[in-house]
């Protein structure tokens, strides 16, 4: 049971972080907040997502990307370019290191207002530090677990912050509903969002990608939405004049 509990909290805590910082801060630019808080949150993203961490600097860059080129060959995690999720996650693993690393020529135009902490991040990306958090996630399973069974939960922690992204976008252009007719594939996965933290939307999203709550109809609950506006009234974050929270989005999207 403690397993369980584990899992649960450790997958809505990364998922949240994925989705607040990585996300709609790095990649949208929605809001903005202090030098302090953005280190707090890298740290917190680091903590959460831990063998699994990306940054949010090349994570922003690439879905940026996404965004222009949806559904097409030059769009980083398409799973209409993949025949499983296996292989679009391998794909998108070495387009995602491509850019970490400098490899891809990436335009200035998808660079703009990224947050970055550098020596941070090739700290987070060591296989030493990889490795520390995996035997972290090992060591908390034997300690904890009380059947066998629970093991089989491993690699989901072990490889969280990947697979909640991954997840996310196949099954997002693959299965669903749409609330607007889109020139791509992007669907909206589940009516009540219990699961993604306010990231089932994916259809909304698309069709708003300006917009910092991605609920559009009465039964949608966008959780990290309400949590992004508890933060803007305690001063954590500002959001920006173009994303005040009760906008009417037009459905343009600033890559800044």
């Amino acid at each position: 049971m403690t397993i369980t509990i584990f899992v649960v909290i450790h997958w809505y805590f990364s998922l949240f972080l994925q989705s607040f910082f990585h996300h709609r801060y790095a990649a949208h630019h929605l809001f903005t907040m202090s030098k302090f808080w953005e280190r707090f949150f890298y740290i917190c993203c680091f903590v959460t997502h831990g063998s699994s961490y990306l940054s949010p600097s090349a994570y922003a860059i690439m879905h940026r990307l996404h965004h222009a080129h949806t559904d097409t060959m030059e769009d980083p995690h398409s799973p209409h370019n993949s025949g499983n999720i296996f292989s679009m996650l391998l794909k998108g693993r070495n387009y995602y290191f491509n850019i970490f690393t400098g490899k891809s020529f990436i335009e200035e135009k998808y660079k703009k207002k990224i947050p970055s902490w550098h020596q941070f991040d090739l700290m987070a990306h060591s296989w030493i530090t990889r490795a520390l958090w995996v035997l972290i996630y090992i060591a908390i399973y034997i300690w904890f677990t009380e059947t066998t069974a629970m093991y089989f939960l491993l690699p989901l922690t072990i490889t969280m912050g990947t697979l909640q992204g991954a997840i996310v976008n196949w099954w997002a252009h693959k299965f669903g509903y749409e609330n607007f007719a889109m020139s791509n594939t992007s669907k909206n996965i589940l009516p009540v969002d219990i699961l993604f933290c306010g990231e089932a939307y994916h259809n909304n999203h698309h069709k708003h990608p300006g917009k910092p709550n991605n609920a559009y109809k009465w039964f949608e609950f966008d959780i990290t939405y309400f949590i992004m506006r508890l933060f803007n009234f305690c001063r954590i974050i500002r959001f920006n004049k173009l994303h005040q929270p009760n906008e009417k989005d037009k459905g343009s999207f600033n890559m800044i």
